[in-house]
């Protein structure tokens, strides 16, 4: 049985998406406008194989952080070696299996709602970790209160940038299933 290119290379556009807006992290930009949640989301909501949808979107963030230690150098390095990496990824995968919400059910009030708690659950893993994981705050309940207060003013850029960069993948994604049905019947 012939299958049609397209719908043989569906999985490999949807890698060709994610790793295009992961590498956007190279492009100046302000603080916390990232394509992290959106990424995470959209595979999830349209890789079938599970293992490819928490796969690729670890992968594509990872390939932006070695571009990006390769950009800026030593301070970027250290990154690598703190928690808050681990914390990052870990909203990664989390984020991911939020996706999986989606599958299906795709839709602009959707994928807002989704985009808006994906951006809450970076706000919160990560304000934590920066907690737990440094030096920066006591290690008592008022450090914890400070360390999420302190990360209020970047919470407005990973809102904006989780929703901007969920409508241009989730969105543009759509718009190439409707020039070419057959990605229809390759993703969930």
């Amino acid at each position: 049985m012939n299958r049609p290119a397209t719908l043989a290379a569906a999985p490999l556009i949807l890698a060709a998406l994610i790793f295009a807006a992961a590498l956007s992290r190279v492009i100046p930009h302000p603080p916390n406008f990232s394509p992290i949640e959106a990424v995470a989301l959209f595979g999830g909501a349209y890789f079938i194989p599970r293992g490819w949808a928490l796969v690729v979107p670890l992968l594509a963030m990872f390939a932006s952080d070695l571009v990006l230690g390769l950009v800026n150098g030593g301070i970027y390095w250290s990154y690598f070696a703190s928690a808050g990496y681990l914390m990052v990824y870990a909203c990664i995968a989390l984020s991911t299996l939020l996706g999986f919400g989606l599958r299906g059910k795709v839709s602009g009030g959707r994928v807002l709602g989704y985009s808006l708690a994906g951006s809450v659950l970076f706000f919160l893993v990560t304000n934590f970790g920066t907690w737990l994981g440094g030096a920066l705050y006591p290690q008592t309940g008022a450090g914890l209160a400070a360390a999420y207060i302190a990360g209020i003013p970047f919470f407005q850029w990973t809102v904006a940038g989780t929703l901007f960069y969920s409508a241009l993948l989730f969105g543009g994604f759509e718009l190439l299933r409707n020039r070419h049905p057959a990605l229809r019947a390759q993703t969930a």
